[in-house]
């Protein structure tokens, strides 16, 4: 494993790159940032918006797809109030148990401005019996409900005639993947990694289920995606996650502070609507040897929030280490003993980064220095 020079994101993520210096992707694209023309870009979102403002006379003239959390706040204020557009919003419930910052959240990005918000809470038999397949075959635990944040929204972009389609920054080019090009358009975020299609006839052969069942799973066709606008925010404004928190948190979002310190991340305000959702961000780590505690250091090494020293001691502490609530909740949820859970992570370890110690736990081979 090789780890970027900059900040502690190693060459095992999907589809980042290392250039000549050693320097990641990631770091190369926010450093990318300072010589961009932002008033040039930001006039570029006020025409496409023009385009669509009022297109359904008092209807809503664009969607914008939210979690509730500080990126959700930070975009439904720019759509609604800087933009003078009228969004409805849409989520994806995972239907865990939700932490109180969760629940709240997902209130006040409604109450604070002004906006309706269609939640689909999923099939619940259909997610625990689809959600043990990918866990055990492919240790993508919350799949089912990831395909759904990507499907959902724009089946509903579609029956809403909004064609603006509004999300938050492009993953791979702002934190590295496979498909980094600078673009506005997220168009083609349905082929990432993280939910591209299991093959239905695989999944309609477990108990239960269903192409019924499995119908929002189903993107539309192409030709109805191309009916679609489909943007990254992050394109035309620079996006700061640390920013959008702070601005968040003026317009009452709550982290986890006083309700949950998490052993495996090194921040609390990312991701904090439920507890056993965090498994999946953490199972890269036996798969590529990091987890969101290093998605998230690195970000603040950008940022300039956290040296890289500090970073690296982060990181070796906390990125290797799941909470045991996140554990509960998911085998609560999923039917599993917590032995039956840990037999399922054991068998995704890859033995070409990782080696058992003398107490026979896992251990990289090539530890961040």
């Amino acid at each position: 494993m090789r780890y970027c020079k900059r900040c502690v994101m190693p060459d095992t993520r999907p589809g980042i790159r290392f250039d000549e210096e050693g320097i990641c992707s990631a770091c190369r694209s926010y450093e990318a940032q300072k010589t961009v023309d932002w008033d040039k870009r930001w006039k570029e979102f006020e025409s496409l918006c023009d385009k669509y403002r009022g297109m359904n006379g008092d209807g809503y003239d664009c969607m914008i797809a939210v979690s509730g959390g500080k990126d959700s706040h930070f975009q439904t204020d720019l759509m609604k109030n800087r933009l003078d557009m009228n969004p409805i919003l849409v989520s994806v419930e995972d239907n865990f148990p939700m932490t109180d910052a969760g629940m709240h959240n997902i209130k006040n990005l409604s109450e604070e401005f002004g906006c309706p918000i269609i939640s689909l809470k999923p099939d619940i038999k259909a997610q625990k019996t689809v959600m043990r397949h990918t866990f055990e075959k492919y240790g993508k635990p919350t799949w089912f409900v990831d395909r759904l944040i990507y499907t959902f929204p724009m089946i509903m972009a579609l029956r809403f005639n909004t064609p603006l389609l509004v999300y938050g920054e492009n993953v791979s080019h702002e934190y590295g993947g496979v498909e980094d090009e600078e673009t506005y358009s997220a168009r083609a975020q349905i082929n990432n990694g993280v939910a591209a299609e299991i093959d239905f006839d695989e999944l309609c052969s477990l108990p239960g289920i269903d192409r019924k069942v499995l119908s929002l799973l189903k993107a539309p066709e192409p030709e109805e995606i191309n009916k679609l606008d489909p943007i990254y925010v992050s394109y035309f404004v620079p996006w700061n996650s640390v920013a959008n928190y702070q601005f968040a948190k003026k317009h009452g979002f709550h982290d986890l502070t006083h309700e949950w310190r998490r052993t495996e991340e090194v921040q609390d305000f990312d991701q904090v609507d439920s507890r056993a959702y965090m498994v999946h961000p953490w199972m890269k780590y036996p798969k590529f040897g990091h987890a969101s505690g290093t998605d998230h250091a690195s970000r603040l090494v950008r940022y300039g929030i956290l040296s890289r020293d500090e970073a690296v001691a982060l990181v070796k502490e906390r990125d290797g280490n799941l909470d045991p609530l996140c554990v509960r909740d998911f085998c609560d949820f999923c039917g599993y003993t917590e032995t039956e859970f840990w037999k399922v992570v054991d068998s995704f370890y890859n033995p070409e980064i990782f080696e058992r110690n003398e107490r026979n736990e896992w251990v990289l081979k090539e530890p961040l220095q």
